[in-house]
């Protein structure tokens, strides 16, 4: 099977979604109204509510729902065959994705911008908001805390990317001032901060710079890890417009260029498509695939976590009520191009078959690796960039994406321990500072505390990512379901994607269930005991919440 056909197939596929499914999503189901007062105008401070360009802020939501999950989940899960990821990223991020997301942003902005976990409370009940801040809080701890280890391994691994890695925080903070202090036109600063971005790109692997094995006592890999937490608990208090929206806004456009690079190398190469179409051949120990794969892949098809960006800084910023279709739903676009673009590279960037089932000899290897090195083969005999270079790009691509979902999720880890101040009267938890503090010591304490010296202990509990993620979604659709029964408009349109994402999330928690007591794994089988209970108790509060609101509905009929 060629890999440009399929690329046509899955892009022309979510375009038509855009234009066509996320119109009729907008208008008739959540009715956005361009004459709403949003709260970025009502309670603009200039520091969480601003109100924004929909370009720039799209490029805010865009980078920092993407991360590495979209690379990471997708490039996992062909190892069942290139097909059935195909089909679930390019429909999953139709009907599930965009509506999900959209919807979470439309939520929030109709209730003062509140995050969906305290809107919990009031659509559906206090029980199902307290399940909703216990899930949030493992979601972000497990971003968190994952994502500076994949960072701060892939700059061990490619030194050569240290350089636009970090140089990126710079050209954003002259970009935030550039836009905001408005000395150029956003498309002149756009073009600037793209040239300089790619620029250092293309220096990296001139000055590659290699951390020490061992700095003051600390492992190489530790070292960044806590430099990575600095910077993002400084970026977490700072103004959004100052880094937050900047840095989002010009890796969105690079990272966009680079899926556009890796787009035209699979159309100019047409590589054939090395992994089986479905493989039943599965190495010993992979499980089975339904319903593991719709939690391997979960950001590229749908995920929990989009909901807490929706609803947490996304909706603080939201200039028009309409923009949301725009940020919302080509947000969704944007991630599922990048997994799609993850499948290709992953199921066609080997020389032989031999060589891919070398690189998924078990379940769980893929991820990353297989991304930078099958897209810079594609790009090296695509277009004859140097495979190093071509590394570089997509080794950076990786860490920015990572980088950005990051600063937003600390950003969200924040936003959590200041609403828990509201909630249980602790007015000091709800000052940003403390709140912060307790946002990276509660991250560190996972990283270091479970994970030893070399601080990946994110990575303990990052099996249980896939399920928890995908409960959370299915909150959030709850969340909305409810506001549209209550509004007396068509529900089935997410309430068919709730009941979907439930019964997945409960049987492969069940699955894992099983694989972690074989392994005698108790502390994940503990783990797991927990997120199984909160999916069969949001069960629950689903029905009872959907039959008393249907109820109030046909009683004011």
């Amino acid at each position: 099977m060629s890999a440009a056909i399929l690329l046509v197939i899955g892009l022309v596929l979510m375009a038509l979604g855009y234009f066509i499914y996320s119109k009729f999503i907008a208008e008739k189901i959540y009715r956005l109204d361009p004459d709403y007062r949003t709260p970025a105008h009502e309670f603009e401070d200039g520091i969480d509510f601003v109100p924004t360009n929909k370009f720039v802020l799209w490029g805010h939501h865009f980078t920092s729902v993407a991360g590495a999950a979209p690379i990471v989940g997708p490039a996992i899960a062909v190892i069942w065959g290139w097909a059935p990821a195909f089909l679930w990223v390019v429909f999953g991020t139709i009907f599930f994705a965009g509506v999900h997301d959209t919807g979470a942003i439309w939520a929030s902005v109709r209730n003062r911008a509140r995050s969906v976990g305290s809107l919990t409370g009031d659509v559906v009940g206090k029980r199902a908001r307290s399940i909703f801040m216990i899930v949030i809080f493992l979601v972000l701890l497990m971003v968190n805390a994952v994502f500076a280890v994949v960072i701060a391994n892939l700059m061990m691994s490619f030194p050569t990317a240290v350089v636009p890695v970090w140089g990126a925080i710079i050209v954003a903070l002259i970009i935030g001032q550039l836009i905001y202090r408005r000395v150029l036109s956003l498309a002149v600063v756009s073009v600037l901060g793209v040239v300089a971005l790619y620029a250092m790109i293309w220096i990296g692997p001139s000055v590659p710079l290699q951390m020490p094995a061992e700095v003051a006592g600390i492992s190489g890999n530790a070292m960044w890890i806590l430099l990575l937490f600095a910077y993002a608990a400084i970026a977490s208090v700072l103004p959004v417009w100052v880094l937050l929206q900047p840095r989002d806004y010009i890796n969105g456009l690079q990272l966009f260029v680079g899926l556009i690079v890796l787009y035209g190398a699979i159309v100019l190469l047409n590589p054939t498509m090395i992994a089986p179409m479905l493989n039943i051949d599965v190495p010993v120990g992979t499980p089975s695939m339904v319903p593991l794969l719709f939690v391997t892949i979960a950001c590229g098809a749908i995920s929990g976590f989009h909901g807490l960006v929706s609803s947490g800084t996304t909706s603080k910023q939201l200039n028009r009520e309409t923009d949301a279709r725009f940020v919302g739903y080509f947000g969704a676009i944007g991630e599922g191009g990048l997994a799609l673009a993850a499948i290709l590279v992953a199921s066609a960037g080997f020389a032989s078959f031999a060589d891919w089932q070398a690189m998924y000899s078990a379940f769980g290897q893929g991820g990353v690796k297989a991304f930078v090195e099958g897209g810079a083969f594609i790009i090296h005999n695509g277009l004859g960039v140097p495979e190093v270079t071509a590394a570089t790009l997509l080794t950076v691509m990786a860490a920015l994406f990572a980088g950005t979902t990051m600063d937003t999720g600390l950003r969200l880890q924040r936003y959590i321990f200041q609403e828990w101040g509201e909630i249980y009267q602790q007015k000091w938890m709800t000052q940003p500072l403390p709140a912060t503090l307790l946002a990276v010591g509660s991250c560190l304490l996972l990283a270091f505390g479970a994970g030893g010296a070399d601080g990946s202990g994110g990575m303990i509990i990052w099996p249980l990512f896939g399920t928890t993620n995908q409960l959370l979604a299915g909150l959030t659709l709850l969340v909305i379901t409810v506001m549209l029964v209550h509004l007396r408009r068509p529900m089935w349109f997410t309430l068919a994607p709730l009941c979907f994402l439930l019964v997945m999330t409960v049987v492969a928690l069940l699955f894992q269930l099983r694989t972690f007591y074989e392994a005698g794994n108790w502390f994940l089988l503990g783990l797991d005991i927990v997120v199984l209970v909160a999916a069969v108790l949001v069960a629950l509060e689903c029905a009872a919440a959907l039959k008393r609101h249907r109820a109030l509905v046909a009683s004011e009929s």
